[in-house]
């Protein structure tokens, strides 16, 4: 989806309806100061799209105005090509509905429903995992419901974009195969992809460039003489015709009869402009005339209009002056009632506190046993806690389990496959004879095979000694030695003497983990907030004290609802008094505004009356008449001139064509005279070489060079393809869910940090480490600007992969970038503007300064009607 327009309506401070529009696809920011109201916007989305139109929770209360009233949030949104109006109304009359061009598709409930399947479904949505509310930057913000809904929307957008990919069987024959790839390709080219120097393949290069040129070079010249043949036979074609003499004679006479009609038009054409002068002064005249008669005419109405109005604003400002001090003298008498009702209110609140700290110290003594008893076992169940936490800091932990477990698999491997490929030894025992060879105090079994990785020594009982030196049969000892020196080194770190030993040590943590979660759990359910709050909550329960002189606490609530009324009553006169002395004071205001406005006027038209002197309306009429007859008189002498007139536009053109006809002809001829010498010079100096002869056998051997080379490149294509996939083939094992999210966030991150990489935590679905410079950093212990840069970037990642998963949904940034310094800034707009291509951006900023250099399309939150900025 992509927003629209957003409209807000009694939302916090906005108690008037306030409305962003023309929301645009790509960047679009709203920057404007501290306190405009950006925040409640960013909130006002939320609760539209996650709160629903029924609650009454804390986030929704805060919504409401001071002065009280049911908030209402509406946005148009852009959705599979159609164009939706979403509403929500809450506390007071609650409503949601859903329009579809004017027409209703759904409410209520149903409502609901269609935006929880507009936004996937999930508990987070979008705001999970791309939209950033103002001090909330980093990845992990906000409480634990929403850091639980935030790990629900990545697990859902992983599932739905990344799989888990097989692991490759038979690695060591994988490695032999890219070896003896990469040797072949080898005698051919270099690492980089080029062809070996002094190779087979930068051989026949050569060849084939050597023979092309020379192709080239031939079939130019053969080229060149075949088109200089042709072009000399036009060029004496040309030159016979334009310099045909009655061709000539032609073009001259047409030259002086272009030259004779030109001149006469000019001098019809000054005449007529002379015409055209006195036909404008007369019209000037004219206008003059009768604007001086219509003047005077509007000044002696203007005149007469405001004399009559000033006398009517004269009188209405009396009124208004002794309406406004009648207001002030009933808003008075309020404001005493209001103040007698105060102080009765705050008596009657006196006495009801009074009475409730009576009944709260009687109700106080149950509460506080079962808080005493609740300490006590929470206290008990935080030291068994404690024990059982100490136990699981020793043994190792699963993750050096796992990590031995695979050394130990990896010795296991590699001894089997030395002992594939060692020579063996196979010994058959005549009968009572067994185990008379033995070796190092081992007798030989009879009939099994045993490896010998290297050199060993038998001895045969009654013979004397029998040495065995196997030879380079591919084996390899260091591996299973290197396998070996790996998994004592890990069992040593642990204090473990073999694989046995580790598995009871980490069974023995686990258990003492499990325990401590346990008590955690039982302690969170005694006191989820501490122990400490447990106390202070037993210290302020009163204690029992002496209520006899208390008084009934029903009579002063009763007393005290009546004080209210009385002071609601009271301040509402007031209110309404008040409200009545300023529109009293408005009125009077206005019209003192109005006569002043209107003597001004008064002024001002007699003024303009004053400079017409003496004359009258008949003078000037008279003189308008006569300047009209003398413009109609010097109109049709110039109609008269224009009858006749011949076309100088025209003659101009014919001049300049003939002109043009008459100079081309004579620059051709000075061009083709001497090309016709070049011409006969460079034919006469070509024809003596056998080109055409020349130019075949050259193409026939570049045939023979083509067909080596595209036999020798097509060699090393192949190879080049098959490392390739051996290469993929071995990375895509260790390739998991992770690879679609970085391979959208690599681009984004590299223009913060060239070649820098993250690493993924495996249950959190969020960045853990960042590589950069060779230095692997934790997240947890970046500096804050550089945490929210990772963050936005991040969040920008996961906007691009809910787009591919068919779940658009606009990045909104309330204040995403507090802690980035100036450099990096211009960076991260960058990447702002590079996801904007096909995703909708929506920033909110109050930093005009930093942000002046984004860009984008500018919103403005304002009023309906005039969107001029609202208060």
């Amino acid at each position: 989806m992509k927003i629209r327009s957003i409209t807000l309506d009694n939302v916090r401070r906005f108690t008037e309806q306030v409305r962003v529009v023309d929301i645009g696809d790509g960047l679009n920011v709203l920057c404007e100061p501290n306190e405009h109201g950006k925040s409640t916007l960013f909130d006002a989305i939320q609760a539209l799209f996650f709160k629903p139109h029924g609650s009454r929770d804390k986030d929704v209360t805060a919504l409401r105005p001071h002065a009280g009233g049911a908030p209402q949030v509406s946005t148009e949104i852009e959705a599979e090509g159609k164009r939706f109006t979403v509403m929500k109304r809450w506390l007071q009359k609650p409503a949601a509905t859903v329009h579809r061009d004017g027409t209703l598709i759904a409410q209520a409930d149903e409502a609901e429903a269609w935006i929880a399947d507009l936004l996937g479904g999930d508990n987070g949505g979008p705001s999970g995992l791309i939209w950033v509310r103002q001090g909330m930057t980093d990845l992990m913000g906000g409480s634990r419901k929403e850091q639980q809904a935030a790990l629900e929307a990545r697990r859902d957008l992983m599932s739905s974009v990344g799989a888990e990919v097989e692991a490759m069987t038979g690695g060591r024959r994988m490695d032999m195969a890219l070896a003896q790839c990469r040797d072949e390709l080898a005698g051919y080219a270099t690492k980089t992809g080029r062809p070996y120097a002094n190779g087979p393949w930068k051989i026949a290069m050569d060849r084939v460039e050597e023979l092309r040129a020379e192709r080239d070079a031939l079939a130019a010249t053969a080229e060149d003489l075949q088109g200089a043949l042709a072009e000399r036979k036009r060029a004496r074609r040309d030159l016979r015709e334009l310099e045909d003499p009655d061709a000539v004679e032609d073009r001259r006479q047409k030259l002086e009869y272009a030259r004779t009609a030109h001149a006469a038009a000019e001098r019809h054409a000054q005449d007529l402009d002379a015409e055209a002068h006195k036909v404008e002064m007369a019209r000037l005249t004219a206008e003059n005339a009768l604007a001086r008669l219509e003047g005077l005419r509007e000044a002696r109405f203007e005149r007469t209009k405001a004399a009559e109005l000033t006398a009517t604003a004269e009188a209405d400002a009396s009124n208004s002056k002794a309406a406004l001090e009648m207001e002030r003298r009933s808003r008075d008498t309020a404001e005493r009632n209001l103040e007698t009702a105060q102080s009765e209110l705050k008596d009657a609140e006196a006495a009801r506190n009074l009475a409730l700290r009576a009944q709260a110290a009687r109700d106080g003594a149950d509460r506080r046993r079962e808080l005493a008893a609740r300490i006590a076992e929470a206290e008990k169940t935080r030291s068994a806690m404690e024990i059982a936490a100490a136990a699981a800091r020793s043994g190792p932990d699963a993750k050096s389990l796992s990590r031995i477990e695979t050394l130990a698999a990896n010795h296991a491997t590699a001894v089997a496959a030395r002992d594939a490929t060692a020579t063996q030894v196979v010994a058959h025992y005549n009968e009572g004879r067994a185990g008379m060879i033995r070796s190092e105090d081992m007798a030989l079994p009879d009939g099994q095979p045993v490896p010998l990785p290297r050199a060993t020594r038998f001895t045969i009982e009654g013979i004397g000694e029998l040495e065995i030196r196997p030879g380079d049969a591919g084996h390899d000892d260091s591996s299973v030695e290197a396998a070996a020196t790996a998994l004592r080194k890990a069992l040593d770190a642990i204090g473990a003497d073999d694989l046995d030993a580790a598995r009871s040590a980490g069974a023995t943590r686990a258990e003492a983990e499990r325990k401590a979660g346990e008590a955690k759990a039982v302690l969170q359910s005694l006191a989820p907030d501490g122990i400490d709050p447990l106390r202070e909550a037993l210290a302020k329960i009163p204690q029992v004290e002496d209520d006899t002189d208390a008084p009934d606490l029903h009579e002063v609530e009763v007393a005290l609802e009546a004080a209210r009324a009385a002071h609601d009553q009271a301040r509402i006169a007031r209110d309404t008094a008040s409200e009545l002395v300023s529109d009293a004071r408005e009125a009077a205001t206005g019209a003192e505004t109005a006569l002043g406005s209107l003597q001004d006027r008064l002024l001002r038209a007699e003024g303009a009356l004053a400079k017409y002197g003496t004359s009258t309306e008949e003078t000037l009429a008279s003189e308008a008449t006569q300047a009209a007859e003398a413009l109609e008189a010097a109109a049709r002498s110039h109609a008269s001139k224009a009858d006749n007139a011949p076309d100088l536009a025209g003659t101009e053109a014919t001049l300049k064509r003939a002109v043009s006809v008459d100079q081309g002809a004579r620059d051709e001829i000075a061009r083709l005279k001497p090309l016709i010498a070049r011409l006969d010079e460079r034919i006469t100096r070509s024809s003596g070489d056998a080109v055409e002869e020349r130019l075949a056998e050259t193409e026939e051997a570049l045939g023979a060079a083509s067909a080596s080379l595209a036999r020798i490149e097509h060699e090393v294509k192949v190879l080049q393809r098959l490392e390739k996939a051996l290469e993929a083939a071995r990375t895509e094992a260790r390739d998991r869910y992770f690879t679609p999210i970085a391979r959208e966030l690599k681009p984004l991150l590299h223009l913060l940090w060239p070649e820098a990489e993250l690493t993924w935590g495996e249950e959190s679905l969020l960045p853990d480490t960042l590589i950069r410079d060779g230095q692997e950093e934790p997240i947890d212990i970046l500096s804050g600007g550089t945490q929210e840069q990772v963050a936005l970037l991040v969040r920008l990642a996961f906007a691009r992969m809910l787009a591919a998963a068919g779940r658009v949904a606009p990045v909104i940034l309330d204040d995403a970038l507090v802690f980035t310094d100036d450099d990096r800034i211009e960076r991260m707009f960058d990447a702002l503007h590079r996801q904007a291509g096909d995703l909708q951006i929506i920033v909110l900023t109050c930093r005009q300064r930093a942000f002046r250099d984004l860009g984008g399309k500018a919103l403005r939150l304002a009023a309906p009607g005039n969107m001029e900025p609202a208060d």
